[in-house]
Protein backbone atom coordinates (compact mmCIF):
# COMPACT_ATOMS: atom_id res chain seq x y z
CA UNK A 1 0.00 0.00 0.00
CA UNK A 2 1.33 3.41 -0.95
CA UNK A 3 1.05 5.90 1.91
CA UNK A 4 1.21 8.92 -0.42
CA UNK A 5 -1.73 7.63 -2.49
CA UNK A 6 -3.68 6.70 0.66
CA UNK A 7 -3.22 10.14 2.27
CA UNK A 8 -3.90 11.99 -0.97
CA UNK A 9 -7.09 10.02 -1.57
CA UNK A 10 -8.24 10.55 2.01
CA UNK A 11 -7.63 14.30 1.86
CA UNK A 12 -9.33 14.74 -1.51
CA UNK A 13 -12.42 12.68 -0.63
CA UNK A 14 -12.68 14.19 2.85
CA UNK A 15 -12.67 17.76 1.53
CA UNK A 16 -15.02 16.86 -1.34
CA UNK A 17 -17.54 15.32 1.05
CA UNK A 18 -17.61 18.23 3.51
CA UNK A 19 -20.93 20.02 3.30
CA UNK A 20 -22.30 17.89 0.48
CA UNK A 21 -25.78 16.40 0.43
CA UNK A 22 -24.56 13.09 1.88
CA UNK A 23 -23.14 14.79 4.96
CA UNK A 24 -26.21 16.98 5.36
CA UNK A 25 -28.50 13.95 5.01
CA UNK A 26 -26.46 12.06 7.60
CA UNK A 27 -26.71 15.02 9.97
CA UNK A 28 -30.50 15.10 9.57
CA UNK A 29 -30.79 11.34 10.09
CA UNK A 30 -28.63 11.53 13.21
CA UNK A 31 -30.69 14.42 14.56
CA UNK A 32 -33.98 12.57 13.94
CA UNK A 33 -32.74 9.22 15.17
CA UNK A 34 -32.33 8.03 18.70
CA UNK A 35 -29.47 5.89 17.49
CA UNK A 36 -26.66 8.04 16.07
CA UNK A 37 -24.25 5.09 16.18
CA UNK A 38 -26.56 3.17 13.82
CA UNK A 39 -26.69 6.18 11.51
CA UNK A 40 -22.89 6.39 11.55
CA UNK A 41 -22.45 2.68 10.80
CA UNK A 42 -25.07 2.76 8.03
CA UNK A 43 -23.55 5.87 6.44
CA UNK A 44 -20.01 4.49 6.73
CA UNK A 45 -21.03 1.19 5.11
CA UNK A 46 -22.80 3.06 2.31
CA UNK A 47 -19.74 5.22 1.62
CA UNK A 48 -17.41 2.22 1.69
CA UNK A 49 -19.67 0.31 -0.71
CA UNK A 50 -19.97 3.31 -3.02
CA UNK A 51 -16.18 3.70 -3.01
CA UNK A 52 -15.73 -0.01 -3.75
CA UNK A 53 -17.98 0.30 -6.81
CA UNK A 54 -15.97 3.33 -7.95
CA UNK A 55 -12.64 1.55 -7.50
CA UNK A 56 -13.80 -1.61 -9.27
CA UNK A 57 -15.35 0.30 -12.18
CA UNK A 58 -12.36 2.64 -12.39
CA UNK A 59 -9.99 -0.30 -12.55
CA UNK A 60 -12.08 -2.06 -15.19
CA UNK A 61 -12.61 1.02 -17.35
CA UNK A 62 -8.89 1.87 -17.45
CA UNK A 63 -8.28 -1.55 -19.00
CA UNK A 64 -10.31 -0.43 -22.04
CA UNK A 65 -10.23 3.39 -22.11
CA UNK A 66 -7.05 5.48 -21.73
CA UNK A 67 -6.88 7.54 -18.52
CA UNK A 68 -6.66 10.85 -20.41
CA UNK A 69 -10.05 10.20 -22.04
CA UNK A 70 -11.56 9.33 -18.67
CA UNK A 71 -10.24 12.61 -17.23
CA UNK A 72 -11.55 14.54 -20.23
CA UNK A 73 -14.96 12.86 -19.97
CA UNK A 74 -15.18 13.53 -16.24
CA UNK A 75 -14.23 17.17 -16.80
CA UNK A 76 -16.91 17.59 -19.45
CA UNK A 77 -19.54 15.99 -17.20
CA UNK A 78 -18.63 18.31 -14.30
CA UNK A 79 -18.77 21.38 -16.55
CA UNK A 80 -22.18 20.35 -17.93
CA UNK A 81 -23.51 19.75 -14.40
CA UNK A 82 -22.12 23.14 -13.35
CA UNK A 83 -23.84 24.83 -16.28
CA UNK A 84 -27.15 23.17 -15.46
CA UNK A 85 -26.83 24.28 -11.83
CA UNK A 86 -25.83 27.82 -12.81
CA UNK A 87 -28.74 28.11 -15.21
CA UNK A 88 -31.19 26.70 -12.66
CA UNK A 89 -32.12 23.67 -14.75
CA UNK A 90 -31.11 21.04 -12.21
Amino acid sequence: MELKVLLGTFALIFVAELGDKTQLTTMVLAAQSRSPVSVFVGAALALVTSSLVGVLLGGAITQVVPVRFIRLGAGVVFVVIGLFLALGRA
